[in-house]
């Protein structure tokens, strides 16, 4: 696995950044934003990667920073993400972006990405507010908030399609046990929501 390379840029393109590392040119896939900062960084410069593996291809990502790559990873980890929407997310919104809209419970921030509509905004929102992305200290263990983000994003989903609004969602979920399973998460915000 690639973690970062150090090398000097010899060719770009259009989302594309091409590295000489020790005479091995290694093509990256990147935002506009991280192409520019890379493009003016004096060489050798260092890029942030995440390797993806699938069984016709390796395919690397390059990142500016630790930081915008590790956001890069935690919106792949959300449920009906691939890599070209975080990437497209993340080119959209920026790592503090993404954070500041998911601390905010902004869906119309997500909305604001080609290809994230209002259902995909509302879910992202309520899966991330787990994550280091809503700038909470303590984080549950790894395991744990991935359940409990993954019964947040169901109860989201069915909320939506029941014709709620993402901000309604949002709200009503931020109040409630996410440690719950699904079926008692789900009672609880209806019961919250009939209640407004």
């Amino acid at each position: 696995m690639i973690a970062w390379l150090r090398g000097e840029v010899v060719r770009t393109g259009p989302g594309v950044v091409v590295l000489d590392v020790g005479g091995v040119g290694y093509r990256l896939l990147v935002t506009t934003s991280t192409q520019s900062e890379l493009l003016a960084r004096p060489a050798p410069i260092e890029v942030a990667v995440h390797t993806l593996v699938r069984e016709d291809a390796i395919t690397l990502f390059g990142f500016a920073d630790e930081s915008e790559r590790e956001v890069f990873e935690v919106l792949l980890g959300t449920h009906g993400v691939g890599p070209s929407l975080s990437l497209a997310i993340l080119g959209s919104l920026g790592a503090t972006g993404v954070a500041r809209a998911v601390r905010d419970a902004d869906g119309a921030a997500f909305e604001t990405v080609t290809g994230v509509g209002k259902k995909t905004a509302a879910r992202l929102v309520l899966e991330l507010q787990g994550s280091d992305l809503g700038g909470a200290d303590d984080q549950p263990s790894a395991s744990a908030s991935a359940s409990s983000s993954a019964a947040r994003g169901e109860v989201s989903e069915a909320l939506v399609a029941l014709g709620y609004s993402a901000d309604e969602v949002g709200r009503t979920l931020s109040g409630l046990d996410s440690s719950a399973p699904v079926e008692d998460l789900l009672r609880m915000a209806l019961r919250e929501l009939s209640r407004s």
